[in-house]
């Protein structure tokens, strides 16, 4: 689990939600209830084919609110069912929720949590 002091964590995914711009803020809260402790909130302009409706045949630029977040692999099913009934993503429009899994992440873990984890074998 460490290399040249560095402890590299495996069994994570990365979550990231696609939601009208405004929302993110309540993306955010929703995982947090979920138990995530951090995620990372961005601003984007998206393209497609409400791009091309409007008025008079102006383009409608698609602004949008984009959440990052890192969880266990096995906290992503119960934080992406949370955020996808909590946001309302079953309608039309109202955004997207992926997990990419990560080969490998490494940050700052305390040396308490990290003996813990070492001695489960986790």
């Amino acid at each position: 689990m460490s290399t040249s002091g560095i402890t590299y964590l495996t069994d994570v995914v990365m979550i990231t939600c696609i939601v009208a711009h405004g929302r993110g803020d309540e993306a955010i809260k929703t995982a947090r209830e979920s138990g995530i402790a951090g995620a990372i909130l961005y601003h984007a302009r998206g393209t497609g084919i409400r791009e091309r409706l409007g008025v008079l045949g102006i383009a409608v630029e698609a602004e949008k609110d984009v959440v990052t977040m890192i969880a266990a692999v096995d906290q992503r099913d119960l934080v992406m069912h949370n955020l996808y009934t909590q946001l309302n993503l079953d309608r039309p429009g109202a955004g997207v929720i992926y997990a990419a899994p990560l080969d490998k992440m490494a940050t700052y873990i305390p040396d308490d949590v990290r003996r813990r984890l070492e001695e489960t074998g986790a």
